[in-house]
């Protein structure tokens, strides 16, 4: 495979999925332990070491990177689409192997598809959980020439499987419009202007200031909230994913989701070469060939 220039949408595309793989690797190690318990165990926890309450090898990685492998799949297999049926069939063969973690909102509504065949959960106030954002980075990376209303339309075509609440579209909508902007090189910034701050006024249980988001839940609006402070505040690539993994809770979680911004953001050039090395080999394969799939002139449907 001929590599990517870094700072192409190509090589940052490269650094976005590796950023998700790599949030999720460091963050398992203290998911669901509070700040407190970090400190004591880890001091900072800045290296990738498996463990946890998964007790995975080191540079092993959970659910949220194999569900966005997933959906890769299923997006390249449909020729660049991203179609309900076909999201939810790829999810369900993903539960079938029996993965290392499951959410509780994605298993009830894949047994659920099961049973009926309709690819799109009922709406709930209750599934305002983090799962389908922490999977959606294959959207963004296999939207970058379509208009936003479709980039909305695939956004909910893959949350809906599981995910279908309005706090849930809004994050994995906001994410997925960030990553594209930083894929086409644009500074933060701007992508605070023209995506960010006004999220945030549609949505103001996201607002991040006031106070450090310690401890954040599954929730979507915890972990948007870790998120966005740890992307805004920091300096770096490694900055950003080691403060927002020790703040605790589901770090998995707040981890691949800060990655996968941080990574679009910054590059390949600025993720630390020990994180790369320790990352599991298979993982690391498999987010480089998606990304250079997803993002190399898959065809587009008219309008897109």
């Amino acid at each position: 495979m001929r590599a990517s220039r870094p700072d192409s949408a190509a090589g940052r595309a490269e650094a976005a999925y590796l950023g998700l793989a790599l949030g999720d690797a460091l963050g398992a190690t203290v998911e669901f332990m509070t700040p407190r318990e970090i400190a004591h165990t880890y001091g900072v926890l800045r290296d990738i070491r498996g463990g946890g309450w998964l007790n995975l090898k080191p540079g092993q990685v959970t659910d949220d990177t194999t569900m966005a492998l997933a959906l890769g799949r299923a997006i390249l297999d449909d020729g660049g689409e991203v179609r309900a049926l076909s999201c939810a069939r790829a999810f369900d063969a993903w539960m079938r192997g029996k993965p290392v973690d499951i959410g509780n909102t994605v298993r009830r509504n894949l047994i659920a598809f099961r049973r009926t065949g309709n690819p799109e959960a009922p709406p709930s106030e209750y599934d305002a959980g983090n799962g389908a954002a922490m999977r959606v980075l294959p959207v963004a990376l296999a939207s970058l020439s379509w208009d936003d209303a479709a980039v909305r339309a695939a956004v909910r075509a893959q949350s809906h499987v599981t995910h279908n609440n309005p706090v849930s579209d809004a994050a994995c909508e906001l994410i997925v419009l960030c990553v594209r902007d930083f894929l086409r090189g644009e500074p933060l910034r701007q992508v605070y202007r023209r995506h960010i701050g006004p999220a945030l006024g549609r949505h103001p249980q996201f607002a991040y200031r006031g106070r450090r988001r310690e401890n954040p839940s599954g929730w979507i609006v915890d972990t948007m909230q870790a998120a966005l402070q740890a992307l805004m505040d920091a300096d770096g690539f490694e900055h950003c994913l080691v403060d927002v993994v020790n703040r605790g809770g589901d770090a998995d979680t707040t981890g691949a989701i800060a990655g996968m911004l941080a990574g679009a953001l910054y590059g390949i050039e600025a993720i630390p070469a020990r994180w790369l090395k320790a990352l599991d080999p298979a993982v690391s394969r498999a987010c480089r060939a998606q990304a250079a799939a997803l993002t190399g002139g898959i065809p587009t449907s008219s309008g897109r």
